[in-house]
């Protein structure tokens, strides 16, 4: 046999062996992990799983809506002041419906 051939036969059983020791070391790591997430209580999005999924579909995260800056003292509506202004301020002096 060659020298070549005894190297891939010792590569395939180490890997083998690789295999084998990762197999029973997964099942105590995800034990141990599962309890500390449980004594810590930790969500997904602590561990920064939310974001890595957001990420992977192409779209960014979600971001909190921006809150209002006008106010509409007739109905009660408001805007944020980005986008198309509503028609109720649309063309009109913006101050007069800020929000203090």
């Amino acid at each position: 046999m060659s020298q070549y051939s005894e190297l891939k036969a010792q590569i395939a059983r180490l890997q083998a062996q690789a295999d084998e020791a990762r197999r029973t070391e997964v099942a105590d790591v995800i034990t141990m992990i599962r309890e500390k997430i449980a004594e810590y209580g930790l969500s997904a999005q602590d561990l920064g799983f939310a974001v890595a999924v957001a990420a992977r579909r192409g779209r960014p995260p979600k971001k909190a809506p921006l809150p209002p800056r006008y106010q509409d003292p007739k109905t009660g509506a408001t805007w944020s002041g980005r986008g198309k202004p509503p028609k109720w301020i649309a063309g009109k002096n913006r101050e007069r419906y800020l929000i203090v």
